[in-house]
């Protein structure tokens, strides 16, 4: 099926328009942009410099996708976005594209929930069926796993990242990783116990949810440290996949700095 533009938007020739693409008033897409099939530009879409955009996306008016990146050091290079298919961009979402310091990519899996007002910075790598409610802001270099849900009005410092199935509560300030599988909120945000809600809702078996459990007990509430926790776990025979992966994380994270795994060095 033929694309539909409207006639008062503004399309570079220039650019890659899949079939049955829906794009709006007062849209504006770039000569470097490519848009699947099936994806829909409500109105007032900006899409600047080199973005991909997958297929069957729905995009709401006023998002602004592949400006350069807010990063003072940033010095013009061809940099990009992409976005994967089946994602919800809710309105004044805004989204940057990469920098020099990683590998210049802001990149986007598929089926994802971005709400109104979330910004996603320059060289964050987000998986795959997340949700972020309104007005969460996710500065440069920040990772998201499958599965992850942030609340709103939340604030996630650079080099985070956040483990699958984890889930983030509202107004939190998040200043080191949050693993896999965890509830976290405050100022500052710390892992309060296990996600039971999307444990179960994705049926986890229970001896996985069990020892994710008793994992989050001995880390976070006796703190007995990693490598004790570890042997206690394994002779209760706990040592579920859930929790080797929840264990490496963390291992992760202790040997990154100021408690960001990724983190090896200060950012310049």
């Amino acid at each position: 099926m033929a694309s539909s533009i409207a006639t008062n938007a503004w399309v570079d020739p220039r650019a890659e328009i899949g079939e049955d693409v829906e794009i709006g008033p007062f849209c504006t897409i770039g000569a470097e942009a490519k848009i699947g099939s099936g994806t829909r530009l409500l109105n007032n879409v900006t899409l600047m410099g080199k973005v991909t955009l997958g297929r069957d996306n729905v995009i709401y008016p006023n998002v602004v996708i592949g400006a350069e990146p807010q990063d003072l050091s940033y010095r013009g290079s061809l940099t990009a976005v992409e976005i994967g298919d089946g994602n919800t961009l809710r309105e004044g979402v805004t989204i940057n594209r990469g920098s020099e310091k990683e590998d210049g990519i802001t990149r986007l899996g598929d089926n994802n929930f971005l709400m109104a007002n979330v910004h996603v910075a320059h060289d964050c790598k987000l998986g795959s069926h997340i949700v972020i409610a309104n007005g969460t802001l996710l500065a440069g270099h920040v990772h998201v796993h499958d599965y992850a849900s942030l609340s709103g009005n939340c604030a996630i410092h650079h080099f985070v990242t956040m483990g699958s199935y984890s889930f983030l509560a509202g107004l939190s300030r998040v200043l080191h990783d949050i693993p896999p599988y965890m509830l976290a909120e405050g100022n500052t945000a710390r892992p309060r116990c296990i996600n039971i809600v999307a444990l179960k809702r994705h049926d986890f078996s229970t001896p996985a949810i069990d020892g994710l459990a008793a994992a989050h007990r001995l880390l976070y509430r006796t703190k007995v440290g990693l490598n004790h926790a570890r042997e206690i776990l394994h002779s209760n025979g706990q040592s579920t996949p859930e929790v080797e992966r929840l264990l490496s994380f963390i291992e992760g994270q202790q040997e990154g700095k100021h408690g960001r795994g990724r983190e090896t060095r200060r950012a310049a």
